[in-house]
C-alpha cells in the first residue's frame, strides 16, 4: 500500500498539468479511434482551462511514496456537498498497480463533507467504465448520445465526445 499525498497547484504549474492530460487522456482515443486526421485536438485547452481556472476547482499533484504519479481535478460545492471529479490521470508506467484506488479512497478522505460523487467518462473508455463501476462504487446515472444530448455540455462535435456518461457514487455516512 502506497502512501498517497496530494500538492495543491499554483496557476504557474497549470501548463505541465495540462500537457499531462492532453497525454494520458490521448493514449486511450488513440487506441480506440487512431490518430486523429484533422487538426483538432484530442482535448482542447479549453476544456482542460474550463477546470483549472474554475474557482470552485482544485488542481492537485498525486504523490505516491513521494513519487509524483498523476493529477487531479476536483470541484468542491460546499453548499450542497455534490462534488465532481473533473479530471484524474495516472502516468501510464504505474497503471497496474493499484494506485487508482488507492488515490480514489485518499481522495474521499480528503473531501469527508461529500454527500454525493460525480464525474463524466467518454462511452469507449472501457478502462474508466470498469474502475469507476467495479473499484470505487459509482453507478452510471445518464448516458449521452446522439438520441439523448447534453444541452449543457454538448460541444456539436460528432465524435466520441458525443457518448459518455455521468457516474455517480452516494456516500454513505454509516
Amino acid at each position: 500500500m502506497a502512501n498517497i499525498a496530494f500538492k495543491k497547484l499554483v496557476e504557474q504549474e497549470y501548463a505541465k498539468f495540462r500537457e499531462d492530460v492532453k497525454d494520458v487522456f490521448s493514449i486511450a482515443v488513440i487506441e480506440t479511434f487512431g490518430h486523429p486526421d484533422s487538426q483538432e485536438e484530442i482535448i482542447p485547452d479549453s476544456d482542460i482551462d474550463a477546470s483549472l481556472y474554475n474557482p470552485q476547482c482544485e488542481t492537485l499533484a498525486v504523490y505516491a511514496d513521494g513519487e509524483k504519479v498523476g493529477g487531479v481535478v476536483v470541484k468542491i460545492d460546499s453548499q450542497t456537498g455534490i462534488n465532481w471529479l473533473d479530471l484524474f490521470y495516472i502516468y501510464p508506467d504505474r497503471h497496474g498497480q493499484g494506485l487508482g484506488l488507492q488515490i480514489w479512497r485518499s481522495l474521499e478522505k480528503r473531501y469527508p463533507k461529500t454527500r454525493v460523487w460525480r464525474l463524466i467518462t467518454p462511452y469507449f473508455e472501457k478502462r474508466n467504465i470498469h474502475f469507476y463501476v467495479n473499484k470505487c462504487g459509482f453507478k452510471i446515472v445518464e448516458f449521452f448520445n446522439k438520441v439523448h444530448r447534453d444541452s449543457s455540455l454538448h460541444s456539436g462535435r460528432n465524435d466520441f465526445h458525443d457518448e459518455y456518461f455521468i457516474f455517480e457514487k452516494i456516500v454513505d455516512f454509516s
